[in-house]
């Protein structure tokens, strides 16, 4: 018995990376999903391996609102309810000082980021109010609760906004016993780093594993994050096992944002030793 048996879900940004994968997940712990997403190649081979009667793909642009509207009457039409949506469609934002932010390219990430989570709360909010039940999660990020976690301080300020947005729906929407939670991933190993670095959409998954050694020993937990780890939280926040967690932000970092990390810490407290010429007592 799955997890996730009977539920009807929506996630976005399902071509690649944490959403693709989470898509898998779901439907390998019961669920049904709408997968949406702009490349419908990569689209049609995830509903292609998984099979129409668990995954249907629907070709969605997360930044409109006409997209998002057409993806929930889909969903309706082919199951007639909405049990969970995972707000993951996202992507790089300029890097750069703030003296060098395009306005175009800070107005381009604003609607990737957070207008897409906007409007995929706006439009699920409805549904599930009707039903009494269900469940969105944001993807949100680190970035957005630390600075300097993010190759984009744009990437960071929006995700800040998500992680927000996520506790301010979360208090309306759980008088009607939907929750809304986000989960905040830290070093996780996808294409979106060479892309925020000018890799082409194409070809940017492809330096995936480049990016995990980079990312081994920047956490405590000695590696770095996979798609799984995500995909895992969000199958929790999408279950029963989950019904009392409400305007929370689930940490999935291996530890990050919890402070120094030891080892250079002591090798600094040694230094220090040897400077004063103190002994360790």
């Amino acid at each position: 018995m799955g997890k996730l048996d009977g539920k009807i879900t929506i996630v976005t940004g399902a071509t690649s990376g944490i959403g693709r994968r989470t898509v898998e997940v779901f439907v390998a712990e019961g669920a049904k999903v709408l997968a949406t997403g702009r490349r419908a190649e990569l689209g049609q081979s995830l509903e292609a391996s998984l099979g129409k009667d668990n995954c249907v793909f629907f070709k969605a642009d997360a930044t409109s609102e006409a997209d998002v509207k057409a993806m929930f009457d889909a969903c309706l039409s082919k199951w007639g309810r909405l049990d969970c949506l995972f707000n993951n469609a996202g992507g790089p934002a300029p890097v750069g000082g703030i003296e060098t932010i395009p306005v175009e390219g800070f107005d381009a990430a604003m609607a990737t980021l957070v207008r897409s989570v906007m409007l995929g709360m706006k439009h699920a909010a409805p549904i599930m109010m009707k039903q009494g039940s269900g469940s969105i999660i944001n993807n949100g990020s680190i970035a957005g609760r630390r600075a300097g976690y993010s190759t984009s301080m744009i990437y960071g300020a929006a995700k800040a906004a998500v992680n927000h947005l996520t506790v301010c729906a979360a208090m309306q929407l759980g008088e009607k016993n939907v929750r809304c939670n986000s989960i905040s991933p830290g070093g996780i190993a996808t294409g979106i780093f060479a892309k925020a670095l000018g890799v082409e959409a194409g070809k940017a998954d492809s330096y995936a594993e480049a990016a995990a050694k980079n990312m081994a020993s920047l956490q405590p937990i000695p590696r770095a994050g996979r798609t799984d780890d995500i995909a895992k939280a969000a199958v929790f926040l999408a279950s029963d096992d989950s019904t009392f967690i409400n305007g929370h932000d689930l940490v999935v970092d291996g530890g990050v944002v919890g402070g120094r990390l030891w080892t250079p810490h002591q090798q600094g407290v040694q230094a220090m030793r040897q400077a004063f010429g103190v002994s360790e007592g």
